[in-house]
């Protein structure tokens, strides 16, 4: 996944954004865009059919799961108040991407045979509250350190980890292929968040 493109009112709101950053997971649309390689490698069950993933491999998707649906969250979120033209063109990438990576993990599942939720954690919904009671350059300041960077460095190394230690190769070529436009999504925001705020 390769990118081109790139989160006033109290304490209390920062102090919540803090605790609720956790691990989220730029060519629009094209950066995830399958081949028939890799649809192959996370979709198509062989000939004896699906193989169900072991407790470890589910928390895997579950987590990468996760992280898609934060970043579609915060990207409308970003959308609906940043006045920031770069701001708004890197939460449209995200939007984009992580709406198309969230389809190709709910592939996956569907294979294996369990659902994903389909929405947010309770965490990523806090985060969410606390970006929505900013505005102005705070939004952005914010949107793009904690969405745009750390979140995208916790993804990045979820990922990692993911190609290091699932079990089933399916997740593993999944985990292969989202690890350089997360990468991506990261160098873009480095790029486009505010000066000695990432």
């Amino acid at each position: 996944m390769h990118s081109n493109s790139p989160f006033t009112k109290s304490a209390a709101a920062r102090h919540l954004l803090t605790a609720a950053a956790i691990a989220a997971s730029c060519t629009v649309g094209s950066a995830w865009a399958q081949t028939p390689g890799t649809r192959a490698a996370t979709t198509a069950d062989s000939a004896g059919g699906a193989t169900q993933l072991q407790k470890t491999d589910q928390k895997l998707v579950e987590d990468i799961a996760q992280a898609n649906l934060a970043e579609i969250a915060t990207g409308k979120i970003a959308l609906e108040t940043s006045k920031d033209e770069r701001v708004r063109k890197f939460a449209q990438t995200m939007i984009d991407d992580h709406t198309a990576a969230m389809t190709e993990v709910q592939q996956l599942a569907q294979a294996k045979g369990f659902a994903l939720p389909d929405g947010p954690d309770l965490k990523h919904k806090a985060m969410a509250t606390a970006l929505k009671a900013m505005s102005g350059e705070t939004f952005d300041r914010q949107y793009m350190s904690r969405s745009g960077v750390t979140d995208h460095q916790q993804t990045l190394a979820l990922l990692k980890k993911t190609q290091r230690e699932a079990k089933d190769p399916q997740l593993k070529a999944l985990a292969v292929k989202m690890i350089p436009v997360v990468q991506g999504h990261l160098d873009d925001a480095h790029r486009t968040a505010p000066a000695g705020k990432h």
